[in-house]
């Protein structure tokens, strides 16, 4: 299927755009691969969130060698510039992008927009030194997406249903009893004694299916960093977070056991005992300590 599309995506962008294609060979190839591309050249990848997490760490990774920033030295013509066709489970970016879900129509939406030449400019979120482009999370969020790559690497296929399923089971497994996380901001006190946090550069976090889960309303990829934790880990606390993510678009998610907090140009989430810790739905082991911050005008992408 993905030799198809990839044969697809080539014979849609003939005579367009010069096409060199490179499959990945193992976790951190399509990082190595965009890093190693010319600067200001247009790259295209096929692949799940997953895959384009690599390419924008990939991307910027070229532009901080010699760069201060995008555009900083005057010698890329502007942010690096990419262009996503959708081709794993949950395809988040691609959505939040407005593109259809179907490679097929995203190849010639993608056609559309490379020949109108016409590019939008985001933010991204910086993890550490790991850039994302929709979420970050600390905590049983990311342990989730732990054992969904567990599951994924036996065999078992990406879809909502498994990472629901997941993430109830999981439910019965995280430390339910102790709170190990801090949240840290210039001139405000800090927040303790959370559980799990959420970190989005842009709603929606997921989707359930076809539905996207906004943390916050009116999502954007240039407002900052939006920030939702539990205060306490239960059933009802999740489902009634996820019921509001899910059905509310007038005000960001609220309750009791929730904290929101919207807009964030930098944040700092401490842990009291390693924690699991994930970026655009990738899990990158156990960490004690992360420092956000919003990237403005960061990336040009091809919607």
């Amino acid at each position: 299927m993905t030799g198809t599309l990839i044969d697809m995506a080539v014979r849609s962008l003939a005579g367009l755009v010069d096409l060199d294609v490179e499959r990945t060979e193992y976790r951190g190839h399509a990082r190595e691969l965009a890093a190693a591309a010319a600067r200001g050249e247009l790259i295209i990848v096929l692949g799940g969130d997953g895959s384009i997490n690599e390419v924008v760490n990939g991307v910027m990774d070229n532009l901080g060698r010699d760069s201060a920033g995008p555009g900083g030295d005057g010698s890329t013509g502007g942010p690096p510039l990419i262009a996503v066709i959708p081709g794993g489970g949950a395809n988040v970016l691609a959505r939040a992008l407005g593109l259809p879900v179907d490679a097929a129509e995203a190849i010639h939406r993608v056609r559309e927009v490379i020949a109108a030449g016409r590019y939008r400019t985001i933010g991204l979120g910086l993890a550490g030194d790991r850039y994302f482009t929709f979420s970050a999370g600390l905590g049983m969020d990311a342990e989730t997406v732990r054992e969904v790559e567990r599951l994924r690497a036996a065999g078992r296929r990406e879809s909502t249903p498994l990472f629901l399923r997941t993430m109830v089971s999981q439910y019965y497994r995280t430390d339910r009893r102790w709170p190990a996380l801090t949240l840290e901001r210039d001139g405000q006190p800090p927040v303790s004694d959370l559980f799990l946090t959420i970190i989005t550069n842009r709603s929606p976090w997921t989707y359930v299916r076809d539905r996207p889960l906004l943390p916050v309303p009116n999502p954007d990829f240039n407002s900052g960093l939006d920030l939702l934790a539990l205060r306490r880990i239960r059933l009802t606390t999740i489902f009634n977070a996820v019921g509001q993510m899910m059905y509310i678009r007038s005000r960001p998610t609220r309750g009791r056991d929730l904290l929101s907090v919207p807009g964030s140009e930098s944040l700092t989430v401490r842990s009291a005992r390693p924690i699991a810790f994930q970026v655009d739905g990738e899990y990158l082991g156990e960490t004690k300590a992360v420092n956000f911050q919003f990237v403005p005008h960061a990336l040009r992408v091809v919607a």
